[in-house]
C-alpha cells in the first residue's frame, strides 16, 4: 500500500520520491494507493505507474500551479465560499484526468488493485473514502465528471477553495452533499479507524507493507509570526496539521507493531522557506522535490517509525 498525504504544494516531495523510485527500478507495483488533498491529485498517476512521472513533474514543477490562484475579489472571500474561485483548479483536473486515464484505472481495478481517495462531508462531519477504480469501472455515464469532482473536493482546502457539491442517491432519493478537503478529517488514509484500535487477535498484517509519504514537515519550523489575524490563523492551522499528522502516524505505527505490518514513513525533514502569502511557490516546490528525489535516490529516505526531531535549541534560546 502507498498512502500519499495532504500538504498543498508539498506534494512535490512525493513527486520527487516517485521519480527517484522509478529511476532506481525498485518502485513497487502497489496493490492499494490512497490519496488525501494534494495526495488525491497525485494518487491516480502514482497508481498507474512510472509512465506518468513526467506528467506529475509538469504539474508540480513547471509553474502551472501559479495559475490556480484565481482570487475571489467579491467580498474578499468573506461572503463567498472561498478566497479562490476554484475554476482554475477544476480546469487543471479536467485537463489531466481524462477518459483514457479513467479507462486505465478501470483496467487495473478489474485486476484487483484499488485506488482510494478521501474527502470530508461537511454536512455530516464524516470522512468519506471513495473507491475511484470502482467508479471508473462502473460504466455509469457520469463516471468521469464524478471522479473529477471527488479529486477537486479532496484538494479543496476549506476557506481557500469552495467546497464541491456532489449528487448521490440515498434510499432511492437523490440528494446533494457538500464535500471538501479530505485533510480536514485526516492527513493520510491507510486503514479504517476501527481496525487501528482493534485488539491484538483482530490485528493481522497478512504480509502487508505500507509506505506513507507525508508531504509536510513534521519538525517545528521557526518563523516570526506577524500580529495580524490571517497570519496568526495560518500559523495556527499549520501547527494543527502537524499535530494531526503526528497522531495519525503514532496510531498507525502502534497498529503495525501489533499486526506485524511492515511500515515505511517518509516526510520532509528540512526547513524550507515558505510563505502563506505565496502558497504555490515554485521555489518551494522545486526544493521539496529535490529533498524527496535525492533522499530516495540515496536510499536514506524511509524510517520504520515516526521521527519527530527535536528543534534546534539555539533558536529557542535567542534573546
Amino acid at each position: 500500500m502507498l498512502a500519499i498525504s495532504g500538504g498543498g504544494s508539498g506534494g512535490a516531495f512525493a513527486v520527487g520520491i516517485l521519480s527517484a523510485w522509478s529511476e532506481l527500478g525498485t518502485r513497487p507495483r502497489f496493490e492499494v494507493v490512497t490519496g488525501v488533498s494534494t495526495g488525491a491529485l497525485i494518487a491516480p498517476f502514482a497508481f498507474l505507474g512510472s509512465d506518468y512521472d513526467e506528467q506529475l513533474r509538469r504539474l508540480y514543477l513547471s509553474g502551472e500551479t501559479r495559475d490556480l490562484i484565481d482570487i475571489e475579489w467579491k467580498g474578499a472571500g468573506i461572503f463567498s465560499p472561498g478566497l479562490l474561485k476554484g475554476n482554475a483548479l477544476r480546469s487543471n483536473v479536467e485537463q489531466n484526468i481524462t477518459g483514457e486515464i479513467l479507462r486505465r484505472i478501470a483496467i487495473e481495478h478489474r485486476g484487483g488493485r484499488r485506488l482510494l481517495v478521501m474527502t470530508t462531508n461537511l454536512d455530516t462531519q464524516r470522512a468519506v473514502v471513495w473507491n475511484i477504480g470502482a467508479i471508473a469501472d462502473s460504466r455509469r455515464p457520469d463516471a468521469l465528471p464524478l471522479v473529477r469532482q471527488i479529486l477537486i473536493a479532496s484538494a479543496s482546502v476549506p476557506g481557500i477553495f469552495p467546497p464541491v457539491s456532489i449528487r448521490i442517491v440515498v434510499d432511492g432519493r437523490q440528494i446533494e452533499e457538500l464535500h471538501s478537503d479530505g485533510g480536514s478529517s485526516a492527513q493520510l488514509f491507510t486503514l479504517p479507524e476501527h481496525l487501528l484500535v482493534a485488539h491484538n487477535d483482530q490485528a493481522k498484517g497478512q504480509n502487508l507493507h505500507i509506505y506513507v509519504i507525508v508531504n509536510n514537515a513534521l519538525i517545528p519550523e521557526f518563523s516570526m509570526s506577524r500580529e495580524r489575524a490571517l497570519p496568526i490563523m495560518g500559523r495556527a492551522y499549520g501547527i494543527l496539521l502537524k499535530s494531526q499528522t503526528k497522531q495519525g502516524l503514532i496510531a498507525l505505527y502502534n497498529f503495525a507493531k501489533r499486526a506485524g505490518i511492515d511500515l515505511d514513513i517518509a516526510s520532509i525533514d528540512e526547513q524550507v522557506p515558505y510563505s502563506m502569502l505565496n502558497p504555490l511557490s515554485a521555489d518551494y516546490m522545486r526544493s521539496v522535490y529535490r529533498i524527496g528525489y535525492e533522499k530516495a535516490l540515496g536510499q536514506s529516505l524511509w524510517a520504520k517509525y515516526p521521527v519527530f526531531r527535536v528543534p534546534d535549541r539555539r533558536l529557542e534560546n535567542r534573546r
